[in-house]
């Protein structure tokens, strides 16, 4: 993710919030602060350091763990995290939140996640697709896990179908551009057209409850990073401070749904979007970090047509075509060295298996469970706006 640097260098932590400070601090009427505006300065950095730590860790994993199920879900318990802890500013400074330029920063945010929402219904689906790839799995390790002393030639026939039917899946897959000819399902409601116009204050212009066939997860991650810019130093002083974590929380946003469409397949993927974000933040570099180490695995040769760059994709992926290879090439009886082929092929592909089984129901909970968050904090808001508007 680019970097801009408006300052010249990076700013440590502490030098960071001390900006803030006097910024707000012009003019100056007294030598000591106010205690409110002490405690709101110490929260604003203290959110800062939270955002920071949370990066920290996700970027401290070696190659083998980054853009794995593991991983996604550390992501979006991060996320939460975050988005839990603004919420909690929001509501401590909700009586300003209707006073310019706050505002406009505050239904800007709220705007981009309802697009959000769009994308967090488009990777369940994509979580449904990978199912449909572990079920095809599953029926190749029923086919050649037997533990009977020989394998008959009726179980690779059945392997074979069932390794024909997933790399069949997969390729779909990839010529569609993964646009799904069905609708995306939504978090807790059939889709019925009366459920699709039943959306909450605020949320007339979402497309949360249905994607059609034509929707773009690239064109929505675009719409959703257009105009983002850093806070001048004119909005901070005028929101005190304020305008930072809307800043903030719009970035990890913006990173967290571009990391989860190039992990998970969903409708005409694309990771070309970029963010400048200045170097005095001090997640910033984590961010930018994380952001090329999985650009970087998007070009490996083996991984530029992928279908997702999430880690257990592509071992399945390798696992399939390997005993795909093996299975065609197989004459009866085996020799030694043929079953051992096999039983490590087979192995292989149980390991993946069994992460699917224990990890995609999770991650299908996280996915929700960031769907909610980000709804209830945007009609949290909206809430607090009707308020300050009406008093």
């Amino acid at each position: 993710m680019p970097s801009t640097d408006n300052q010249g260098s990076s700013s440590p932590f502490h030098s960071f919030g001390r900006s803030i400070l006097n910024t707000r601090r012009e003019p100056v009427h007294s030598v000591e602060p106010s205690h409110e505006s002490s405690a709101m300065e110490s929260e604003l950095e203290l959110f800062q350091k939270q955002v920071t730590d949370q990066f920290h860790e996700l970027s401290a994993v070696g190659a083998d763990e980054l853009l794995s199920i593991a991983w996604i879900q550390k992501l979006l318990d991060a996320f939460i995290c975050c988005l839990e802890e603004f919420r909690v500013i929001l509501l401590k400074n909700k009586a300003k939140l209707s006073k310019p330029p706050l505002d406009r920063l505050i239904a800007e945010f709220y705007e981009r996640s309802v697009k959000a929402l769009d994308i967090c219904n488009a990777i369940r689906d994509g979580i449904e697709r990978i199912r449909m790839w572990q079920k095809h799995s599953e029926i190749v390790l029923s086919a050649l896990g037997s533990r009977q002393r020989a394998i008959c030639e009726g179980q690779f026939r059945r392997a074979r179908k069932a390794l024909m039917d997933l790399a069949l899946a997969m390729l779909e897959e990839k010529e569609s551009g993964s646009v799904v000819s069905r609708r995306n399902r939504s978090f807790g409601r059939h889709n019925t057209s009366k459920d699709h116009h039943r959306s909450l204050p605020g949320h007339s212009r979402s497309l949360s409850w249905s994607v059609s066939q034509s929707w773009s997860a690239a064109k929505q991650l675009q719409s959703i990073t257009n105009n983002l810019n850093p806070p001048r130093g004119n909005e901070i002083a005028a929101t005190n401070g304020l305008a930072v974590p809307v800043f903030t929380m719009t970035s990890v946003l913006v990173f967290v749904l571009w990391a989860l469409v190039a992990a998970i397949p969903c409708q005409d993927r694309g990771l070309n979007v970029h963010i400048s974000i200045p170097r005095q933040f001090p997640w910033a570099a984590l961010i930018q970090s994380l952001h090329e180490r999985i650009l970087e695995e998007s070009k490996k040769r083996e991984r530029r047509n992928s279908i997702g760059l999430l880690k257990e994709i592509y071992q399945i992926e390798r696992c399939s075509r390997q005993l795909t290879d093996l299975v065609d090439v197989i004459q009866f009886p085996l020799s030694e060295e043929q079953k051992m082929e096999v039983e490590q092929g087979v192995e292989e592909l149980t390991m993946v298996v069994e992460v699917f089984k224990n990890g995609l129901d999770p991650l299908e909970r996280q996915v929700r469970e960031v769907f909610r968050k980000i709804m209830y904090c945007q009609t949290e808001g909206h809430g607090f706006l009707g308020s300050a508007n009406n008093d």
